[in-house]
């Protein structure tokens, strides 16, 4: 295939990016015009999920969900959802390295979904994706307040913060993290490279520390009876539904790797740096996981319930101090919210390239508005990020009220992510399986057997982030609102579908010509093209700005 093009869009899209020409091309097949500045290596790319898992913040922020199952729910239990997990991200990478693109799952249920089902579905997946990612952001952002203020509980001697300095302090992070992605573009494919090395760091001081401080301290470790067999049941279910319960906390921590995806047009070589970086992120979780999960149950207090309810706010925080004192567990949670501050800024990148493509094809309020590229601030959607601060600010309210109405912007998280990554993948399994074409990444054989696996795993994932962790009669205090907020999110996007957005949306949108690239000579281009009809709202504006 000759990579080189005459065609005006595609040599000004060029002008934005250092990039291999075949990128470009790529793009064009499926419709789109370079529009953002490629400059993510493949370690970069998978960075940028590294980042947003980090490990040990994240294993930090969910402990709650699998310490009430004991050690063996909180190590096995990470094990066991993490291999779901990658079978997830395999089917997940045999479609990114097919067509990478920014808006890769609600793009790939378009093109794959029966006729009839391919508008309302790709815009509802759109919704649950891009209200998912922000869900994410506001939890990562609710929990470095939690983490912030545990470390002001530990130096002020248990000292707790009231809701309303919880929601200030949050705001305070939302704001940061907003200018941080809007004026910090240039430097962010750095700032990925260097959030591997923190978190690798992380991980190698916390399975050294807390072993050496707690035998230093003149403790001892727990067995490895009590790491590897030892089962608790803080919660009024069964114990086997308790054990099942403790997926939450890798579902959440390995939630994230399909922000690969969305960096796929500011990849280089997206067709393979994408699907390594979702393989390489899920992969790294699954063996560095197990190992600090391992080592937090051998020096944690054998009693559960006391680290479980602990008076700082934080599980990993009554970790650390019992381990290291209290002048090791200021300084190991100062690192720790680093860390989740890196993790905020990783996600809110990602959140923020998947509005920007679903503004692109019209499909959000004011997509014209969106859609605007900043070509001053270095190639940035500075519109879409402020979009995302101004809804997270409002979703944060909901820590207002109480813990559980709080917690269920982890479970939205979960919910709308596992819905939105499903669907393209079932979409392929029953309409779309003689329309996939592979590319540079193939799983051979066994791609469609891991993608039937994959579903069956999601459409669990997605029941058991609905089920309140206490038990099965819950208060108004430890209810699991996730059916609320997500079922409001999803019934809510449906019916502003049908009223109004069944008018105008049509799918995704061509913004190069139809004779910019060799599209008719393309399976993958042709048949795309055949779904674009360059109609409706999203068609304005669309030679750039």
């Amino acid at each position: 295939m000759d990579t080189k093009t005459t065609d005006p869009e595609l040599v000004a899209s060029t002008d934005a990016s250092s990039t291999d020409p075949t990128d470009v091309q790529l793009l064009a097949r499926m419709g789109y015009k370079q529009e953002l500045r490629r400059q993510y290596s493949t370690l970069q790319v998978f960075a940028i999920a590294f980042s947003i898992m980090g490990l040990v913040p994240s294993i930090a922020s969910t402990l709650s969900f699998s310490l009430p199952a004991g050690p063996v729910g909180m190590v096995w239990g990470w094990f066991t959802a993490s291999l779901f997990i990658l079978l997830v991200g395999l089917a997940m990478a045999d479609l990114a390295s097919a067509m990478p693109t920014a808006g890769g799952l609600y793009f790939w249920t378009h093109y794959f979904a029966g006729r009839q089902w391919k508008n309302p579905l790709s815009f509802l997946i759109g919704y649950s994706n891009t209200l998912g990612l922000i869900g994410g952001m506001c939890s990562v952002d609710y929990t470095l307040a939690l983490m912030i203020l545990s470390c002001v509980s530990i130096a002020r001697d248990g000292w707790s913060a009231s809701r309303g300095v919880i929601y200030a302090v949050f705001i305070g992070l939302v704001l940061l993290h907003g200018i941080c992605a809007s004026l910090g573009g240039r430097f962010m494919p750095k700032i990925q490279t260097f959030c591997i090395y923190i978190n690798v760091a992380l991980v190698v001081a916390t399975v050294i520390a807390l072993p050496v401080g707690k035998v230093t301290r003149g403790g001892s470790l727990n067995s490895g009876h009590f790491v590897y067999r030892h089962i608790d049941n803080e919660t009024t279910w069964p114990t086997g539904w308790a054990y099942m319960l403790a997926w939450l906390a890798p579902i959440w921590s390995i939630g994230s790797f399909d922000s690969c995806v969305h960096m796929s047009e500011e990849a280089l070589h997206a067709a393979r740096a994408v699907p390594l970086g979702i393989i390489w992120s899920a992969g790294s979780a699954i063996v560095l996981g197990f190992l600090v999960l391992s080592i937090i149950a051998a020096t944690m207090n054998p009693d559960v319930s006391v680290t479980l309810n602990t008076g700082f706010g934080q599980p990993m925080a009554q970790i650390y101090y019992d381990a290291l004192g209290r002048d090791g567990a200021l300084v190991f949670m100062a690192i720790l919210c680093f860390s989740q501050f890196l993790i905020g800024l990783s996600l809110i990148v990602a959140a923020s390239r998947q509005a920007w493509a679903f503004s692109r094809d019209g499909a959000l309020p004011f997509s014209g508005f969106f859609r605007h590229v900043s070509e001053r601030i270095k190639y940035q959607p500075i519109r879409v990020i402020c979009g995302i601060v101004v809804v997270c600010l409002v979703l944060g309210l909901l820590s207002l009220i109480n813990s559980a109405a709080a917690n269920a912007l982890f479970s939205l998280f979960v919910a709308s992510n596992y819905l939105s990554w499903g669907t393209p993948i079932f979409c392929r399994l029953v309409w779309g399986q003689d329309r996939f074409r592979p590319g540079e990444f193939y799983t051979g054989r066994f791609s469609k057997p891991i993608a039937c696996v994959a579903v069956v795993y999601l459409l669990f994932g997605v029941v058991l982030s609905m089920f309140p962790t206490a038990g099965p009669n819950p208060s108004p205090s430890n209810m699991n609102y996730t059916i609320v907020i997500n079922g409001f999110v999803w019934a809510g996007c449906m019916i502003y579908y049908f009223i109004f957005a069944r008018h105008w949306y049509t799918g995704p949108q061509m913004t190069v010509g139809e004779n910019a690239s060799t599209v008719s000579n393309n399976t993958i281009g042709s048949s795309v093209a055949s779904c674009f009809n360059g109609n409706g709202p999203a068609a304005d504006g669309r030679k750039g700005d």
